[in-house]
């Protein structure tokens, strides 16, 4: 049996899978299986991942198209691997991955690990600058695994694994935004291990502009609602901070308008910091540009999303998952 079960989800990424399985078809360790479970696609992968079945060892399911979630649970239930192994379709594997994820279990053995995502030399110079503002620390980063942890280490499911013990115990994945925050939650809260193994990092595409972008993090203000409603003690200051930059930015905006220029300089500041900061990290004045609307992007979107939810959910209690939420934490 192999050491690692690889397991992918796929809605209509045939470049992208491509590229993922180029990228493990290489790797100097090839203790692994790899599981693509197509998730109701109109445009399958299934040719190309034939094109990989004499290079590693690859199996292909096709199912009906209920999320990314169940997907993953469809191909944990069909693995044979000691540990499971997430990547997103829009990843790309460094060759030496599995050979330094290996040896980092043998000298420190640990029950769920995650590790960090960078930006490719081939990424274009919006990926390069939505890469930035996903992992600098004058945005989010230090919340999603970056040099400075602002809170404990979460992995995600662009670069996630975790035994076959805490499968057993813990179960898959649930259907919901931020999937991965709750499946981390719930193995921490079973008493297991989570490590960061930064040297086990992947190249991460993220969204390919800056409207998808933006969606995306919105989506992630509002999951920040839901686990809250699931996981009360999980809400932290820190989570507010692009709450905060939305209403301290349009305050500050309002002031400067209306009362002194002045009130504008600590987002001048701020803006400022970035830019030097996205120069300095990606030595392209290019890629900073484009990072300083990403960054205020990630910030606001985040932020309008958390405040929406907040005040939809937690204030007036209106959604239609608010009851099923607080089902779901009483383990209803």
């Amino acid at each position: 049996m192999p050491k690692y079960s690889i397991i992918i989800p796929v809605y209509n990424r045939i470049d992208e899978v491509d590229d993922l399985l180029k990228s493990l078809a290489a790797q100097k360790c090839k203790d692994f299986e790899v599981i693509i479970v197509e998730d109701g696609s109109t445009n399958p992968c299934n040719e190309i991942v034939a094109s990989y079945s004499d290079k590693i060892d690859i199996k292909y399911y096709f199912k009906d198209n209920e999320g990314r979630s169940i997907a993953r649970n469809y191909g944990m239930e069909r693995s044979s691997g000691d540990y499971l192994i997430f990547f997103d379709s829009d990843c790309v594997i460094p060759p030496d991955y599995f050979a330094v994820l290996t040896q980092s279990l043998e000298k420190s053995p640990v029950d769920c690990f995650g590790g960090p995502d960078a930006a490719h030399e081939s990424f274009s110079n919006t990926q390069k600058a939505i890469n930035y503002s996903m992992t600098s620390f004058l945005t989010t980063g230090g919340i999603r695994g970056g040099k400075v942890q602002l809170e404990k280490f979460t992995p995600r499911t662009f670069n996630m694994g975790f035994s076959r013990e805490v499968y057993d115990k813990v179960g898959g994945f649930r259907e919901m935004f931020s999937e991965d925050i709750d499946m981390s939650t719930r193995i921490r809260n079973a008493g297991f291990g989570i490590s960061l193994i930064r040297a086990a990092y992947v190249y991460h595409k993220r969204r390919v502009n800056m409207k998808l972008f933006a969606r995306q993090v919105y989506v992630f203000g509002m999951s920040r609602i839901t686990l809250k409603l699931l996981y009360p003690e999980s809400l932290k200051l820190v989570h507010l901070l692009p709450a905060v930059f939305v209403i301290g930015s349009l305050a500050l905006i309002f002031l400067s308008i209306f009362v002194s220029w002045w009130f504008a300089v600590p987002l001048l500041v701020y803006f400022g910091a970035i830019l030097i900061t996205a120069l300095i990290s990606t030595k392209s004045l290019g890629i900073a540009l484009k990072a300083l609307p990403a960054s205020i992007l990630q910030l606001g979107g985040y932020g309008v999303g958390f405040i929406r939810a907040y005040v939809t959910k937690i204030v007036f209690r209106q959604g239609r998952d608010v009851d099923q939420e607080i089902a779901m934490r009483k383990g209803k």
